[in-house]
């Protein structure tokens, strides 16, 4: 979440004026997160979050929304959407597609411990199983097509050792296609900024603008590559232990999904190294902006290479 698109109390007081929540008592923004413009906004009838996007089709929104609204009907913590007047999610403000969804209770957790990652792996797992009813199905926007395409406008740009660890890390991931892996609706972006608790207690799954479909393995391997992760980027066996098996109450694994782990973990790797690097060399303008660092993800690929044998699902 960041600033892109600066938003005054006058334009958000006709923006509200199409929703019955009262009126507006305050708004700040966020700068969380990388991809959309974003403000808490407090009126009369409470607290909610307001997402201005920058990117995304009208048809991709309504994926993401219909998508909210369906989770946190069927027990998945999240931030249901909030209809306007009319009975729509989307509406435009600063001519950007817009909408509010509640601001749930709870922060994230900068340092997770073993019962986080288990409480999370088990909301995890449930969203992957109700998730297999939901109608709607959308293509993932940061898969194999794309990081190719990103390497490709990077390559000039790294040092000697960064692009020979990209070119073979493609390579390697070229072999393996994975079609017998379950699949079903995945979070996609599932790190510690999108998951809110208070105490021991996860109150929501947030920011599912990522989301789409895909190997449900793959959204284990991004969760677990940002909660279950030491400093020098060696899974914390602990940590990872405890997202696996809350995880399994809710989704069992298959036998196939065994093999496929190691190599999954190095894909979510590559997406993320290859997306911060992507921000820190073509950022973006924006108000209130926050970039990260891509040396984190390089170093989690290259720790989960030399400790394959180590990678074990189960």
């Amino acid at each position: 979440m960041s600033v892109y698109t600066v938003v005054d109390h006058a334009e958000l007081e006709v923006f509200l004026a199409h929703y019955s929540l009262g009126s507006l008592d305050g708004f700040q923004g966020i700068s969380a997160g990388i991809e959309n413009t974003n403000y808490f906004v407090t009126t009369e009838q409470g607290e909610y979050v307001l997402t201005l996007f920058e990117q995304h089709s009208a048809e991709e929104l309504d994926y993401f929304l219909e998508l909210m609204a369906y989770l946190a009907e069927h027990g998945v913590p999240s931030a249901h959407p909030v209809a306007d007047n009319q009975g729509h999610y989307l509406r435009t403000l600063k001519a950007k597609p817009a909408a509010l969804v509640q601001r749930l209770p709870g922060k994230s957790v900068e340092q997770p411990a073993a019962v986080h990652c288990f409480t999370l792996g088990t909301e995890l797992g449930r969203m992957h199983r109700v998730g297999q009813d939901f109608p709607r199905r959308r293509a993932n926007s940061r898969g194999p097509g794309w990081w190719l395409q990103t390497a490709k406008k990077l390559q000039p740009l790294l040092a000697a050792e960064e692009r020979q660890l990209l070119e073979n890390e493609l390579a390697f991931q070229s072999n393996y296609h994975f079609e017998q892996l379950p699949r079903g609706v995945i979070h996609a972006d599932l790190f510690r900024d999108n998951a809110l608790f208070v105490g021991e207690q996860l109150t929501g799954i947030i920011d599912l603008y990522y989301a789409c479909d895909g190997l449900l393995l793959y959204d284990l391997a991004i969760t677990a590559n940002d909660w279950a992760v030491s400093d020098d980027g060696v899974l914390d066996e602990e940590r990872v232990q405890a997202l696996l098996e809350g995880y399994r109450q809710q989704r069992p694994f298959q036998p196939c999904e065994a093999d496929a782990w190691p190599v999954i973990l190095r894909a979510a790797a590559l997406r993320f190294w290859l997306s911060r690097l992507n921000d820190l060399h073509f950022p973006r303008e924006g108000e209130i902006t926050h970039s990260k660092n891509p040396d984190v993800f390089k170093q989690i690929l290259v720790s989960h290479i030399k400790n394959r044998q180590r990678l074990r699902l189960f």
